[in-house]
């Protein structure tokens, strides 16, 4: 079985008719086996437009917005984001192709959101428990989430910026807490819990949907 699509095989001598009756007999089993495979199958979809050209659909914080292009003076493509994604592209742009210049440009765009994100939730959560990293940086991981370095530095994957709000506090909480705890001990998790009561919730939706969000844009 693939998605939408099931495949009897049978031996030759096997009439049609009882090929009818062994699917008529497994019916219930099959809806069942279908509706597994169709949910597992989105879970693993990408979310990034297949070209990024006027009316694309951007994914950015646990939703997706339209992208406009618009033509520009300037003379590289500007993003700008409020109730939907604005490219001003460079006239000399326009009459090419230029959805992989646009492309590259959303990705500057949002590892500069991260950075700014993940800074406000630092400073969110650190003073709480004196948790305080030595550096933080924005990394582009094929992966992993984020790391917690021997010497205190946090590492955080910029694509967590697509996925819900919730779940970018999620993984920035939990590297800062490695600074006091370096294991996944109940301790650890405990610790979690004082930030995060909810953070199990969090902790299964990325489980569920990260290898979507690790496909990037």
């Amino acid at each position: 079985m693939t998605p939408g699509k099931v495949e009897v095989v049978a031996p030759v001598k096997v009439s049609e008719h009882k090929i009818h009756e062994f699917i008529q007999a497994k019916q219930q089993w099959i809806i069942q086996a279908l509706a597994r495979i169709d949910v597992k199958s989105q879970q693993h979809k990408t979310l990034a437009p297949a070209v990024y050209s006027h009316g694309a659909e951007i994914p950015y914080q646990g939703a997706s917005y339209k992208l406009v292009i618009k033509p520009t003076q300037l003379k590289k493509i500007k993003i700008e984001f409020g109730k939907e994604f604005v490219a001003h592209v460079p006239e000399a742009l326009m009459i090419k192709n230029h959805s992989v210049e646009i492309k590259e440009a959303l990705i500057r765009w949002m590892k500069q959101e991260s950075k700014n994100r993940v800074e406000q939730l630092v400073k969110q959560h650190a003073e709480k428990k004196q948790l305080f990293p030595q550096v933080i940086r924005i990394k582009t991981q094929k992966s992993r989430w984020g790391s917690c370095g021997i010497h205190n530095d946090i590492n955080i994957n910029w694509l967590l910026i697509i996925a819900p709000p919730e779940i970018l506090e999620y993984v920035v909480v939990h590297e800062l807490c490695h600074i006091k705890i370096r294991n996944h001990s109940a301790h650890f998790w405990a610790l979690v819990a004082e930030h995060l009561p909810d953070y199990h919730n969090r902790r299964q939706w990325l489980k569920k949907y990260g290898s979507s969000l690790m496909m990037g844009l």
